[in-house]
């Protein structure tokens, strides 16, 4: 088979809704706004139509549910993925919001068949954080009164081609002092191995440092 160039998509096509299917329609609607989602849109029609959207915060892309919108069973949407910065702030907030929410965990390995809940890296959680609290490796996961499943993932830094190189954005000013945070600790470390001295130059190396890591760019020394 002869390679082929990748074509480049003549449009955008950005992610923006997610149905859910639910069977309480209201008890649906207490349990996300309890999360301290953002309430887009709660409309009705006349012949038992309705639709209620909310955005997480800090997403781009929002989720639906309602009556008469999906014909999927109640329950059924598993896999729903939260990307966060920091797993046990994040997990702490739901807690503190009343949801019950699993431990943190991470994978074992290359061990993916197990007894656990399925999961992106199949059905096997080891307790606790990534040993090396690795970027895309810690989890914990929750479901809805439905039981569609959520599970919030830690991410630190993107691998290569996950995002546009040439642009940097966060999607809260959370994220960017974490951002910040991991930045300060690396320059710490760069400034021990140039002998302790003071970088004048500091923010040009923290902007560098925030750039490279949100692209997956290997950092310089």
């Amino acid at each position: 088979m002869s390679a082929t160039a990748p074509r480049t998509p003549a449009v955008d096509l950005k992610l923006e809704v997610v149905v859910i299917p639910v069977a309480d329609v209201e008890r649906a609607k207490q349990f996300y706004a309890n999360l301290g989602w953002r309430l887009d849109a709660d409309f009705a029609g006349p012949d038992d139509y309705r639709v209620i959207q909310f955005t997480p915060p800090g997403s781009s892309a929002s989720v639906i549910f309602g009556k008469n919108v999906t014909p999927a069973a109640p329950g059924s949407a598993q896999g729903l993925y939260l990307v966060v910065s920091d797993i046990e702030a994040a997990r702490k907030e739901l807690l503190d919001r009343g949801v019950a929410i699993s431990d943190v965990f991470h994978a074992n390995g290359d061990v993916h068949v197990g007894t656990d809940e399925p999961y992106l890296f199949g059905r096997n959680r080891l307790s606790g954080p990534h040993p090396e609290r690795g970027t895309y490796r810690s989890y914990a996961s929750f479901s809805d009164p439905d039981g569609n499943g959520w599970l919030l993932q830690e991410v630190t830094a993107r691998l290569p081609g996950r995002v546009d190189g040439n642009a940097t954005s966060f999607a809260s000013s959370a994220d960017l002092a974490a951002a910040f945070r991991r930045a300060a600790a690396a320059h710490g470390e760069y400034e021990k191995r140039n002998g302790g001295q003071y970088d004048v130059n500091w923010p040009d190396w923290y902007a560098n440092y925030i750039v490279n890591e949100q692209a997956g760019r290997q950092q310089a020394a």
